[in-house]
């Protein structure tokens, strides 16, 4: 079913340079704007922007809210300059043969590319660590110890230690990671393989891969149950979402959600899936308890969604229009606009 939205647009473009914001606040990297913006989501106003980065796309926070974990999304290499960033359009598969990125394993010839940590009250950078090939997504462990970082063009991801803001570990996973989540204890850690339809397993205590779970058609965005019992995939590849029980290792449950299906954020409850179809051109809610399914048209090229706890909001970034959405959790009703530099990606939200 459709649910018409009226839609009350805004512009907001408000920076302060005040340290002090209040909660929560959502940051934004832009990628190709070269920055992170500052939002204050209680008022929807920018309230600062962190420059001085190279092509942001992965973002995550610690948990105590004092550090920023950026990954660039730009490669360069010694002998070739840099890796172009990928055209609208075309798949991450197609983007890596035109420039005939290396096998796993080939690591004289892989790109180059970084992670800024930036401490958060100062918006300083306190380190930036040098990693082979391109960040796309990040997460920070639970306790705050360690930023995972997922790189396509080597198959694997990245563990830095944030207290030594050392890379401490790399872990082959599959071909084409994508993304990566968490369990709420800190134990596992799940990574969306695009080349061949697996999700990787992790085991933080060892760093080494105990399953590879079989997930669907180029799964990419992940988000996990709050009790840690399920994991939901969006597969690209054939506009589903799979459902897939932790205990077993199997899917157990499949939904249509639309055309390339991209972002993927759970309620404050836990009860509702938030799914951006970017080729459909909507945002689609799923009742995790019934499987009914709603939706509303956000156009063009609904991207990244993150829940905005304690709020009731969604923001959703478009892949076409600088430009993200806030958008209400329960009846999607379109609450504005905040424009932006560039195209919004993995937000972190500081509560």
């Amino acid at each position: 079913m459709s649910l018409l939205a009226r839609f009350s647009t805004f512009a907001l473009v408000v920076f302060t340079t005040s340290g002090v914001m209040a909660a929560p606040t959502v940051y934004v990297p832009l990628g190709s704007a070269n920055e992170i913006t500052i939002i204050d989501a209680a008022t929807g106003e920018k309230v600062g922007a962190i420059g001085g980065l190279v092509n942001p796309h992965g973002l995550a926070v610690t948990a105590d809210g004092k550090l920023l974990v950026v990954g660039s999304n730009q490669e360069r290499v010694a002998a070739q300059g840099k890796v172009p960033p990928k055209p609208e359009g075309m798949s991450e598969a197609e983007h890596l043969s035109h420039h005939k990125m290396p096998a796993t394993g080939a690591a004289s010839s892989i790109g180059l590319s970084h992670i800024d940590i930036i401490d958060v009250l100062s918006k300083k950078r306190l380190q930036r660590v040098e990693v082979k090939g391109a960040v796309h997504h990040n997460l920070v462990t639970p306790d705050g110890r360690y930023g995972i970082s997922t790189h396509t063009s080597t198959g694997s991801i990245s563990v830095i230690d944030l207290k030594t803001y050392k890379l401490i570990k790399t872990v082959s996973t599959g071909p084409m990671p994508n993304y990566a989540v968490i369990s709420g204890d800190g134990k596992h850690i799940y990574v969306s393989n695009v080349g061949n339809g697996t999700i990787s397993e992790i085991d933080t205590a060892t760093w080494i891969v105990t399953r590879n779970l079989i997930a669907g058609k180029a799964p990419e965005h992940l988000a996990i149950s709050p009790d840690g019992s399920k994991l939901y995939v969006n597969n690209v590849g054939d506009g589903t979402v799979a459902v897939i029980a932790l205990k077993t290792g199997k899917v157990t449950q499949i939904y249509s959600v639309g055309k390339s299906p991209h972002g993927i954020s759970l309620s404050d409850d836990g009860k509702t899936l938030f799914v951006a179809s970017k080729a459909g051109n909507k945002l689609v809610t799923l009742d995790l308890a019934t499987g009914e399914q709603q939706s509303v048209s956000l156009s063009p090229a609904p991207y990244h969604v993150t829940t905005i706890r304690g709020t009731g909001k969604l923001y959703v970034s478009s892949r076409k229009l600088p430009k993200i959405w806030v958008v209400d959790q329960k009846t999607l009703a379109v609450l504005g606009e905040i424009k932006t530099k560039g195209f919004g990606h993995q937000m972190a939200v500081v509560d």
